[in-house]
């Protein structure tokens, strides 16, 4: 039977209980290389464990019994995963007879913890280089995987496609070829030259500079081996919804809010307005504001109220030395010794 581990950093929730490893196969790789890189750290944490007795001989007696006792290995287990990774600690429990096996019988012929545990006893991980349930070798070119410009994914763990995922600049299966927007660079021996920048405007060019373009990105035109903005907003290419207009942007267009003075507009402001708001009115170019308070005999029909203009409309408030009572505005007088007595 193997031992049940009772160290004090697995929760009590999970004591002791030994899950198929159907279920240990559902934690992630660098779970289980965290672990054994731990427990690797604690293989050499005890190494050299001092007993100080004195007797040299009885010293390296003691230590050679040390070095593959259940003492040590459960010294090595309790400080192997974190309180706090739960990751870790249940992988730990669910893996209890495999890290016995190793430790007593196996760690002469697998000395590598990690190929032996993650990949071969668990399937949890795959040797450098390859990926997937069965770990298939990852794709390999000139400068090895994904050409040495890319990472493959699901590498070293039994997930992913193993598709090559090219670092920036770089496309194609092996990431052999230039990105659009980048270029070969011109080299003088016999190595792949790597791939730079084109200028922003192209997809597609031989140099760096705005004049070397072969092909524009969207938004852009080519004109003698340079990308010239399309000017959507001149040339109707925009959609911008109603009370905004077109902005046009490098490579691109922005639709703008309206000013608040207009209802629909050819640009910012209230001289390109179609046509005035409520409460503007067009004086000479412009949608201005109508004075309401002063161009109306009785603005606000509540007595002892004062019009306050605003930007587009107006409001009532109560006239200096009112308050607002039940919507109507009375006198603030300080209160009669009556009031306070009854109050």
């Amino acid at each position: 039977d193997g031992m049940c581990w009772s160290w004090p950093l697995v929760s009590a929730l999970v004591l002791c209980s030994l899950l198929s490893v159907g279920t240990v196969r559902t934690a992630p790789c660098h779970t289980c290389r965290r672990l054994t890189d731990s427990f690797i750290k604690g293989l050499e944490r005890t190494a050299n464990k001092n007993f100080g007795g004195g007797n040299t001989a009885w010293e390296e007696e003691k230590l050679a019994k040390y070095a593959r006792s259940e003492t040590r290995l459960l010294e090595i287990v309790e400080a192997a995963c974190d309180k706090s990774d739960f990751d870790c600690n249940r992988l730990l429990e669910q893996i209890e007879d495999q890290v016995e096996t190793w430790w007593f019988h196996r760690q002469q012929e697998a000395p590598d913890l990690f190929q032996w545990l993650c990949i071969e006893e668990l399937r949890l991980c795959c040797p450098p280089g390859h990926y997937g349930p069965e770990c298939t070798e990852c794709p390999s070119g000139p400068g090895g995987v994904c050409g040495g410009l890319g990472r493959c994914e699901g590498e070293g763990t039994r997930l992913g496609d193993g598709d090559c995922v090219c670092d920036p600049g770089y496309s194609g299966v092996l990431c052999q070829d230039c990105a659009d927007g980048y270029y070969r660079e011109k080299s003088s021996n016999h190595t792949q030259p790597p791939c730079s920048a084109c200028h922003h405007s192209c997809k597609k060019c031989t140099g760096p500079q705005d004049n070397k373009c072969l092909d524009c990105k969207p938004g852009w035109m080519l004109h003698s081996n340079k990308c010239v903005d399309v000017d959507e907003c001149g040339t109707e290419l925009a959609h911008c919804p109603s009370n905004t207009y077109c902005f046009n942007t490098d490579g691109s267009y922005e639709c703008r809010g309206c000013d608040q003075a207009c209802v629909g507009c050819m640009g910012s402001g209230p001289a390109r307005c179609k046509k005035c708001a409520r409460g503007f009115r067009l004086t000479g170019a412009k949608c201005l504001d109508i004075d309401e308070c002063s161009e109306r005999a009785i603005t606000c029909p509540g007595l002892n109220e004062a019009c306050i203009n605003e930007e587009g409309s107006f409001r009532c408030e109560c006239a200096e030395g009112f308050i607002r009572r039940d919507s109507i505005c009375v006198e603030n007088l300080p209160p009669s010794d009556n009031e306070l007595l009854l109050s």
